[in-house]
């Protein structure tokens, strides 16, 4: 019974060469022998990459059901594949390298890329904090204390006792990474990982550091400051590069701060201007009137109210608003004008009298 490879990779027909690599790279993965994944399987998905993934060999599947090699001949075997299109194959052998087909996917085969020469990149974290409004508006500071993986202090992340010097990691030779042969259909099978014993770095302490066991780092608390900016929204992030988990021989990630911003009992933000409602009894709505307002960042201000055209108008006070990088917003007051419950004789005849003036 013929293979449907794209039963295999889980895709349809049309599928792009984007999505066919896509469709491998995911389930190889899931499958790769030193994952724990099944090794019959991942030989499966393999065979139907390297069909799908050449445009001639695909377009004879498609047509035949099969590929042809050389002259016409039917392939036999896996159908066609090849394995010379992957590096390292040479006779007797086949060697995976997976470094260039998962470019980019650091955390694909281990979290981290293995081997000297690449970078290695500590996990990035994230956290939430809460703020008041006004530390949304104005700036502020705030201290975390966060338990993470960072360098170890003693030996600043070599793994080795201070005063202490490496030598070359005899497991991998120096190289960093080590490769593991098994037998399959097609010979020797050989994937490339990073070597367990220095941990992708080629040397080992002559004596471990007995903080961090060698490691050149280790869970610990570390208390960070926070920035935060002026004129933030609640649910925006602040990125701090470099405050993420560290790993050894490499660069540590970056922290992400989720900012939540309790509401106000008086102002809200929209954009970079603040808006405030503002009761305004019936006279002062009719012959204007001045009032006292606390701003966000507590201070008495002076606000001079015209006399209203309609019951609902909006004041405008240029420059009051959220400033950011010396550009500032604006403080809208919604004046609204109320109407008193009760009134009074005397003050039913004053009304009696404006109502004879046609008002």
């Amino acid at each position: 019974m013929a293979k449907n490879y794209y039963e295999t990779l889980g895709i349809d027909k049309k599928a792009t060469n984007d999505d066919v690599k896509k469709a491998f790279r995911k389930l190889a993965q899931k499958h790769h022998p030193d994952k724990g994944g099944d090794e019959a399987k991942f030989k499966e998905i393999t065979e139907a990459y390297s069909i799908l993934s050449d445009e001639k060999k695909r377009r004879e599947y498609d047509s035949y059901g099969q590929t042809f090699q050389g002259g016409g001949a039917p392939g036999g075997g896996f159908g066609g594949f090849d394995p010379s299109q992957f590096s390292g194959f040479g006779q007797g052998g086949v060697e995976f390298d997976f470094s260039d087909l998962f470019g980019g996917f650091s955390d694909i085969f281990g979290g981290q890329q293995g081997g000297r020469g690449r970078i290695k990149r500590g996990r990035d974290i994230s956290i939430d904090i809460e703020v008041t409004f006004k530390e949304s508006i104005l700036g502020g500071k705030r201290s975390v204390l966060l338990t993470k993986v960072g360098k170890c202090d003693t030996c600043s992340g070599t793994g080795a006792a201070p005063g202490t010097s490496t030598d070359t990691c005899t497991t991998c030779n120096g190289a960093g990474r080590i490769h593991e042969t098994r037998n399959s259909p097609l010979g020797a099978f050989t994937s490339v990982r990073g070597c367990p014993t220095c941990e992708g770095e080629g040397k080992v302490p002559k004596e471990k550091c007995k903080t961090c066991s060698g490691h050149g780092i280790l869970k610990k608390e570390e208390e960070l400051n926070i920035q935060i900016p002026a004129g933030m929204d609640g649910g925006e992030m602040i990125r701090m590069p470099g405050n993420g988990e560290a790993v050894k021989g490499g660069v540590p990630g970056d922290l992400y701060v989720k900012v939540h911003v309790k509401p106000h009992a008086v102002f809200k933000k929209e954009g970079m201007n603040l808006v405030m409602n503002m009761p305004v009894k019936l006279t002062d709505a009719l012959i204007g009137t001045t009032a006292t307002i606390m701003t966000v960042d507590e201070k008495k201000l002076e606000v001079k109210i015209p006399a209203m055209t309609e019951a609902q108008q909006t004041l405008r006070l240029r420059g009051k608003g959220v400033t950011i990088d010396g550009n500032s917003g604006d403080l809208l007051i919604r004046l609204t004008a109320t109407l008193p419950k009760k009134l009074s004789g005397k003050a039913k005849k004053a009304i009696e009298d404006l109502k004879a003036e046609g008002l």
